[in-house]
């Protein structure tokens, strides 16, 4: 009988990707849900398999979530959303018998921490100095200028170049920020996936010529053992099982050091499965507890990204509280 897999933030990048890897499977029946009813992801299946849940950080969340497992009889939840995973990674247990497919929430708190990560993975020697801003920062002798941003968030939110000590000095030292060495270099993301021992499976580096809204719209893969090499250490030092997205950049030195870890599926998913190592897919099998090759190769090809309409009947579009609809209404 096909193992039924629900796949929340249906209207994200990641989402889609994970949907429509998900569907190429005979042996899957597939769920979408979000909070958005205009979510293109939720009609990539059929109506009666769309479900919406209230926001992540909602305390309705779970709770509608455990309902939904007992109605449609999931067997594996894929949240592709960092809200909830950390509302789901303290609560797995609530979830059972559905199995949550994301790491341990303890590595979801080291890689989602700026400061803990680059803390955890000195000893791989390809975190930048790291430290919070205020007394910390003022007692180094840095090479300016520096780099400064919050300790938790995502995106570009709150980052800074720190030009000189002047500037250092008047940073607030309140405000949850840390400043590290200056990081020049070219950037790449490393898709990785770890299997239940912390084994990396694969490590998919690829580069990020065209990013729009965070997400890299164009690139190619590109076969590096330093970029592969780096990953897997940091991979490895947060005690990864399952699936991340591991930003890299080149340092004054050319080194690959590391930026910051996502802990959830990579917007730009299509290219990573296009070279040949399909992602979601691994990780359904890792998560329902089928044992993964021992090592996924991949092949260097690039992509570029455009907008894609999904069209459906306005009836069927579903209404949602949390969302479009109450404006446009």
């Amino acid at each position: 009988m096909p193992a039924r897999v629900l796949v929340t933030g249906a209207g994200g990048p990641a989402g889609v990707a994970v949907i429509r890897s998900l569907l190429r499977r005979d042996d899957l029946t597939v769920f979408a849900a979000d909070m958005e009813g205009w979510a293109s992801g939720l009609y990539l299946v059929g109506a009666d398999r769309r479900r919406l849940v209230p926001p992540g950080a909602d305390e309705g969340f779970v709770p509608a979530l455990r309902r939904m497992i007992d109605e449609d009889r999931i067997d594996l939840v894929v949240s592709t959303v960092d809200v909830e995973l950390l509302a789901l990674a303290d609560r797995r247990d609530e979830l059972a018998p559905a199995v949550l497919a994301a790491p341990s929430a303890e590595a979801l708190r080291v890689a989602l921490d700026k400061l803990t990560l680059a803390e955890r993975c000195a000893a791989t020697g390809r975190a930048p100095r790291t430290v919070l801003a205020g007394p910390d920062a003022l007692g180094i002798d840095w090479e300016f200028p520096v780099f400064a941003k919050p300790r938790s968030g995502a995106g570009s939110r709150g980052i800074r170049i720190v030009p000189d000590r002047a500037a250092l000095e008047a940073l607030p030292a309140d405000a949850g920020l840390i400043v590290q060495d200056l990081l020049p270099g070219e950037e790449y993301s490393v898709d990785v996936i770890a299997d239940a021992q912390g084994r990396v499976v694969s490590a998919v580096p690829r580069t990020r010529a065209r990013v729009d809204s965070g997400v890299a719209i164009a690139g190619r893969t590109v076969r590096d053992p330093e970029l592969e090499g780096t990953a897997e250490a940091v991979a490895r030092a947060i005690g990864l099982v399952g699936v991340a997205n591991v930003q890299l950049r080149r340092d004054r030195d050319g080194r690959a050091m590391l930026l910051e870890v996502n802990p959830r599926f990579p917007g730009a998913l299509p290219l990573t499965i296009a070279a040949g190592v399909d992602i979601p897919s691994l990780v359904v099998d890792l998560f329902l507890g089928r044992e993964l090759p021992e090592r996924l190769p991949f092949r260097e090809i690039a992509s570029v990204r455009f907008l894609e309409d999904v069209i459906v009947d306005v009836d069927e579009v579903l209404v949602s509280a949390h969302a479009g609809h109450q404006e446009e209404g």
